[in-house]
């Protein structure tokens, strides 16, 4: 809904009739992730995409349907060889994708939700899917860290809980996901499925050294969604011109800076960092901060195989383990022969979604099977 939602406050503020699709799971090679949305309006404008152009149509329409009628709908898109261009989703994914109108009747919790966003506050909007009751359906909870926002309620209070609680958990990981449940909240039960969808700040990119692979790396960072923050000590190098892309620079000793961060709480498991300076004496001492943090999404250090060991012997020297070190990305980077800093920022990228989604860096072309990892298993 993020991506969808500057124009769908506004309709919504107006009255203007608009149904939102969202995808809501995904299955094999399916082109666009849980939450990716799509908006129909009522004098037939859309906006967004659920499948980067294969299915569109078919949920134009839908949403079209769902303007008129109120009721919404859950939809599975997939594809046999003999529908293959029919159905238009010819990359054998499987899409759910959950189609609502969206006003202030059906969502007046929406206003609140677009200022927790716009304001980097988590908010998750747990929205029932699927239930025997269809009254049920379209029901929406929403979710801050500290619980239910008030005034929202989906079931009976049994229910609210173990939505509530499995929300937060999602929420905290910054996660879509649908989950499934009895029809009035039951762990183990089936036949009521919930589609939460997390709203956290941006994850956090710290790059550690203003140099001119900072700046690539800086600008990759920000494209990729992340919050970048540019630290060096040094107050020549360190300036918002020669970073553009950043966020914020800061100028500050890059390990007293991370300490800072780390004590107020702002570094977490989304956290990215990105040593470098390859100057030991502000690298190593950024590092033996970094490789203590318990929860850390990935720590990668530039410098040659020679510069690595001789840092491994330091952070060795200050006490660190070999657990703790082999978090460790250095040599930074995947090997796609980079040269410039430009190419150095993509193989920085590439490690850094690599390891996020468990890729292997291979070709494509030279792989067999899906292109998408995960559970490939077809939907029962």
């Amino acid at each position: 809904m993020r991506e969808v939602l500057d124009r769908l406050l506004p309709w919504w503020d107006e009255g203007h009739p608009v149904a939102m699709g969202t995808v809501v799971a995904t299955w094999r090679s399916a082109p666009r992730p849980a939450g990716a949305a799509m908006l129909v309006s009522g004098d037939g404008e859309a906006v967004g995409s659920v499948s980067g152009g294969c299915v569109e149509g078919a949920v134009y329409e839908l949403g079209q349907q769902v303007i008129d009628t109120g009721a919404p709908v859950l939809q599975r898109y997939g594809v046999s060889d003999e529908d293959a261009f029919t159905v238009g989703l010819t990359c054998g994914g499987i899409l759910d994708i959950f189609v609502e109108s969206v006003s202030r009747e059906t969502f007046p919790e929406l206003g609140e939700v677009a200022e927790d966003i716009a304001a980097g506050r988590p908010v998750a909007v747990a929205t029932v899917i699927e239930h025997p009751d269809p009254e049920v359906l379209g029901t929406h909870l929403v979710v801050r860290p500290e619980g239910r926002a008030p005034h929202t309620h989906i079931l009976s209070e049994r229910a609210d809980e173990a939505i509530i609680d499995d929300a937060r958990g999602l929420l905290a990981a910054g996660r879509n996901e649908t989950l499934t449940y009895g029809p009035d909240g039951e762990r183990r039960g089936e036949g009521m499925r919930v589609f939460v969808a997390s709203h956290a700040p941006k994850p956090r990119m710290l790059v550690f050294g203003a140099i001119d692979f900072a700046a690539a790396v800086a600008r990759i960072g920000s494209f990729l969604g992340y919050h970048v923050t540019v630290c060096d000590a040094r107050p020549v190098f360190a300036t918002a011109s020669r970073f553009p892309h950043a966020d914020e620079v800061v100028v500050a000793w890059p390990h007293r800076y991370l300490q800072e961060e780390v004590e107020a709480g702002r570094i977490d498991a989304r956290t990215v960092m990105c040593v470098l300076t390859h100057d030991p004496k502000f690298d190593v001492p950024v590092l033996e901060i970094a490789l203590r943090v318990p929860e850390v999404a990935y720590i990668g250090a530039m410098g040659s195989r020679r510069t690595h060991e001789d840092r491994l012997e330091r952070l060795r020297e200050a006490g660190l383990g070999e657990t703790e070190l082999a978090r460790l990305s250095s040599p930074i980077g995947l090997d796609l022969g980079a040269r410039t800093p430009e190419e150095t920022a993509v193989s920085i990228a590439a490690e850094i979604i690599a390891l996020h989604w468990g890729g292997g860096g291979e070709r494509l072309s030279g792989m067999m099977g899906p292109i998408h990892g995960g559970d490939e298993a077809d939907p029962a």
